[in-house]
């Protein structure tokens, strides 16, 4: 080993202290998520018990007839196991074999969607009515040790018709996220290769409105949603449309706040792609726009990918412009767990807002695990440059 490598190497202590504070820290930010899961799926006296081993075996739960086997825990976390193994490593290449040129984005929305909607089939669906026989044969391996019930996401989604807050949270993010990356691309673009100071202070400003917190600006929106049909009047006449409510006055709300921090961040990506390929597709014929579907937008993919991925979490997790600017028929699902205990609560209800605080997890999971090399991709490539 060289003198060089054996002075850069880090000494064992410091290895280890980092680590450590590491581990604690991912232990930290992940046990919330573990522990909600882990309540969802027991009964309202198991989920608030005092013990932290009654909430994790569930003794009321199993009680009541609900619980898995030793056979269904191993099977299920085999199960898992490759599910997600396979999620990380044949997935990715699987959808862009089958993917036509110019439609990833596409087909990576195609392809996890399938794959979320096999998973779900097959592991709350298929495996319960394989195990259930084997279960009753097997006697002591067959006899429920862990107390887990399902009936909470059970009333949530088909009860309490979750599935609608579902579709709103989808119209509206997809709404923020096409409309932001679109618009984003081409002014970041325009904006990377224009030489004036101008288009950097236009930014700064941008950001400023950016920086400025929701409530003061539905303080603003709300009055005019409230009134639109009556200051729509004189021109739209008795047609004239309200406002407050709508999913899509809500999305360009949204695309508002939003549109200058994804322009900021496509910018970076794009003055990190040398100007050269512009020209050189202009030599071969191309016009600007030519050049910026085919040369520049191709090698832009991990930048658009992790761009679109905060638009998404800006659309998917808001909650004072969707409660405030949308109608509870039209609620997307952050407001609509908050719901749960503004009316009269009980323990159960709030098991089951637990319950669906975890199902509105399993997208940002899922949308992470595809695309989790695209984002990594897209951070290392200087999206944080200004």
């Amino acid at each position: 080993m060289s003198n060089t490598a054996k002075a850069m190497r880090q000494s064992f202590g410091l290895r280890l202290a980092s680590n450590t504070f590491l581990l604690f820290w991912c232990v930290v930010a992940i046990f919330p998520i573990l522990w909600i899961t882990v309540m969802s799926f027991k009964s309202p006296v198991d989920a608030f018990a005092a013990s932290p081993l009654d909430v994790i075996l569930g003794p009321n739960t199993l009680a009541g007839g609900n619980g898995l086997s030793v056979l269904d825990i191993v099977v299920g976390l085999s199960v898992l196991y490759f599910a997600l193994r396979w999620a990380f490593t044949r997935l990715p290449a699987f959808v862009v074999q089958m993917t036509p040129k110019g439609l990833i984005v596409v087909g990576w929305l195609i392809g996890a969607a399938a794959y979320a909607i096999v998973f779900l089939v097959v592991f709350f669906g298929v495996l319960p009515l394989v195990l259930s026989p084997l279960n009753s044969v097997l006697g002591p391996l067959g006899t429920p040790v862990l107390g887990l019930t399902t009936e909470h996401y059970v009333s949530v989604w088909v009860e309490n018709e979750f599935f609608r807050n579902f579709g709103n949270s989808m119209l509206v993010t997809a709404g923020v996220v096409t409309i932001s990356l679109t618009v984003g691309t081409l002014a970041g673009y325009g904006l990377a290769r224009s030489g004036s100071d101008l288009a950097f202070w236009l930014l700064i400003l941008a950001l400023v409105f950016r920086a400025l917190p929701h409530s003061v600006l539905v303080a603003g929106y709300l009055p005019w949603f409230i009134n639109s049909a009556e200051i729509l009047r004189p021109i739209f006449g008795e047609l004239s449309p309200t406002l407050y409510g709508q999913p899509w006055a809500v999305i360009a709300v949204l695309v508002a706040i939003n549109q200058p921090f994804t322009i900021w961040m496509l910018r970076s990506f794009f003055q990190n792609i040398p100007s050269e390929l512009d020209e050189a597709a202009r030599v071969d014929g191309c016009s600007h726009f030519q050049a910026f579907r085919r040369v520049i937008m191709p090698v832009m993919w991990p930048g658009v990918i992790t761009t679109g991925l905060f638009s998404f979490l800006l659309g998917y997790n808001d909650f004072l412009v969707t409660a405030l600017l949308l109608d509870a028929q039209n609620q997307t699902m952050v407001p609509a767990i908050a719901g749960y205990f503004n009316r009269e609560t009980t323990t159960t209800d709030q098991v089951e807002a637990v319950a669906a605080a975890v199902s509105i997890t399993a997208p940002l999971f899922l949308l992470v695990m595809v695309f989790q090399r695209q984002i990594v991709s897209g951070l290392t490539a200087g999206a944080v440059k200004g």
